[in-house]
């Protein structure tokens, strides 16, 4: 019976470490952190494993744990969570939100090092909610179910967050684009 168990919970489970290292990892912005988080995951996946339901979406299942334990323990000892106030971080990035979008200057790529650290500076609920959505590809409802709340929440998240993130990427943009006091005289 454990040995049943144990199969069904690899079949199932297992074969999502790789996205489960790789949300672990965005969370707790440390790879020892993630590789602790993940394996606090999987125990308590597998004390859990009689409520999954077989044929369900697992990926999301474990994501979702993986949130919750991230939130219910780490999150707590590292620090508690910066409360901002949604007109603070728009006040903040007024002049970006309400700019024309950035020119099709190539010469303004972004790397994906500035993707990421412009995803490292969003608020904790709303980097859950783009990594979860946008880089994990789970549901709203997927994702509502993981963070805790309601689909329209992950919806207004998201959106603020994608505004936030163009508005970061903007200046990121802009800055590669300034081209040396040097190399503007030739």
């Amino acid at each position: 019976m454990a040995d049943d168990r144990r199969t069904r919970f690899e079949r199932e489970c297992v074969v999502h470490l790789d996205a489960l290292y790789r949300a672990a990892r965005r969370f707790t912005r440390d790879h020892d952190a993630a590789g602790d988080l993940v394996q606090d995951t999987l125990v308590r996946a597998y004390r859990a494993f009689d409520t999954f339901a077989p044929g369900t979406n697992g990926r999301a299942w474990l994501l979702s744990i993986v949130y919750s334990v991230f939130i219910n323990g780490y999150h707590r000892r590292r620090r508690s969570p910066t409360t901002v106030s949604m007109d603070a971080l728009e006040e903040r990035f007024a002049d970006q939100l309400l700019a024309a979008p950035p020119d099709s200057d190539s010469g303004g790529a972004l790397s994906d090092v500035d993707v990421l650290a412009a995803l490292d500076e969003l608020p904790e609920e709303f980097r859950a909610t783009v990594l979860l959505v946008d880089v994990e590809e789970l549901t709203y409802e997927e994702a509502a179910r993981a963070l805790g709340c309601a689909v329209g929440t992950v919806r207004s998240r998201l959106h603020r967050a994608r505004r936030l993130l163009a508005a970061a990427l903007d200046d990121y943009a802009r800055d590669r684009r300034r081209v040396p006091a040097e190399r503007e005289e030739r």
